[in-house]
């Protein structure tokens, strides 16, 4: 074998090692669609599922070593040359933004590639195209610029088109109220989205509103650094006031419609961290925050089921069962009750913060807590405080 038959097979399994991205639920899964694995070569046929958790990130990500034969040539030509669906415009916006990197450091799109480089790149995935309608659905907008937008979801709402939901998604609304920009003419189904939450989980996403910021928020997210945090309500007491979860997640090996932990020795699914803080004790249920160290699918959902908490109300993970309390009729109807107030889980994303795209500053934004979720967690501090159950 010569050093360049060597060189381009350890290059072309790190970009094996390394896909796109993994993702296993989308926003219509549990009506319409069983967990869809994305390789390298297969970038969305289907929307991805999301992580309840928290998100499932909408980007790829690249690794290659340069063979040995390569003359020196602009990166960015190589580049476009030697990915997919990567047109020059977006491989040049990439290392604007600093997300390609040779041996570790960001380059410009000028930097000639020589033999031996080990590049990295990240951004946003290319364009989906579907016909978009746009579509006038109100949109609770707490932050607007030239740059970004962030909205607090209200739950129920699926972020984008998929098999089964083609209108009333957040991406109708946001290509009606964004229609004057380019970003949001293309058709593009995950136009301008870097994230996504579950359709029953409430709180904040940030849109990039151009292509600049698209990539610049990808990075953020690939690396890590954007702080997330949510609100979850959960089955039972804890013992200690903070802690951590570790554990992989990955696909159920019962169940399809459900991630599994499982420990980081068996080298099943991706390695997921989740710390949390209690915040209010109410009874047989307790709220607590939550932190993200990483994003997976269900993340939270999983992580809190394999401590002996599930959400509440989580039918996928069998919190919509009475899993604690007393056997009283009373009880149950209360119980009950609180499901109906709030017909989904317990789980709202409460802020994000992450530095600017343009301003570079670090911006942070907080939402409040969803009225349904706000309403179910003061009926039980009610309980709590000793007062008639309100059935």
């Amino acid at each position: 074998m010569t050093d360049n038959s060597k060189n381009r097979e350890v290059g072309e399994l790190i970009e094996k090692e390394i896909p796109a991205i993994a993702c296993q639920n989308c926003d219509n899964f549990e009506e319409n669609e069983e967990p869809y694995e994305v390789g390298e070569d297969d970038i969305f046929e289907h929307p991805p599922i999301i992580d309840d958790a928290g998100e499932t990130e909408l980007f790829e990500h690249h690794a290659i070593i340069v063979d040995n034969g390569q003359t020196p040539i602009r990166i960015d030509k190589f580049l476009t040359n030697r990915l997919e669906n990567a047109t020059r415009n977006r491989i040049q916006s990439a290392a604007e933004s600093g997300s390609i990197l040779v041996d570790g450091v960001a380059v410009k799109s000028s930097y000639k590639v020589k033999a031996g480089d080990k590049i990295t790149i990240v951004m946003p995935y290319p364009p989906r195209k579907l016909e978009i309608i746009a579509e006038d659905i109100p949109l609770n907008i707490i932050y607007e610029d030239d740059d970004i937008i962030i909205v607090n979801k209200n739950p129920g709402m699926v972020v984008h088109p998929g098999h089964g939901n083609y209108s009333g998604t957040l991406v109708n609304a946001l290509t009606y109220h964004l229609k004057d920009l380019p970003l949001y003419q293309s058709g593009d189904l995950r136009a301008g989205l870097v994230h996504r939450i579950d359709k029953d989980t409430s709180g904040l996403l940030v849109v990039a509103k151009n292509e600049k910021s698209h990539t610049f928020l990808a990075k953020q997210f690939f690396d890590h650094s954007i702080e997330r945090r949510y609100v979850a309500l959960v089955w039972g007491d804890f013992k200690e006031e903070t802690g951590t979860i570790i554990g992989n997640i990955g696909r159920s090996l019962h169940d399809r419609m459900q991630m599994a932990v499982f420990s980081e020795e068996s080298g099943i699914g991706k390695r997921a961290v989740t710390h949390y803080k209690v915040l209010e004790s109410l009874g047989y249920l307790t709220l607590v925050e939550c932190r993200l160290e990483t994003g997976r699918t269900h993340q939270i959902r999983a992580h809190f089921k394999s401590i002996g908490h599930p959400l509440f109300n989580d039918a996928r993970y069998g919190g919509h069962l009475i899993l604690r309390g007393t056997t009283f009729t009373k009880y149950k109807q209360f119980v009950n009750n609180s499901f109906a107030l709030m017909p989904r889980q317990g789980l709202h994303a409460r802020s994000l913060g992450f530095i600017h795209p343009t301003t570079g500053e670090k911006v942070h934004f907080e939402s409040e807590i969803a009225p349904d979720m706000q309403a179910c967690i003061e009926k039980w501090r009610g309980y709590v405080s000793g007062r008639d159950f309100e059935l």
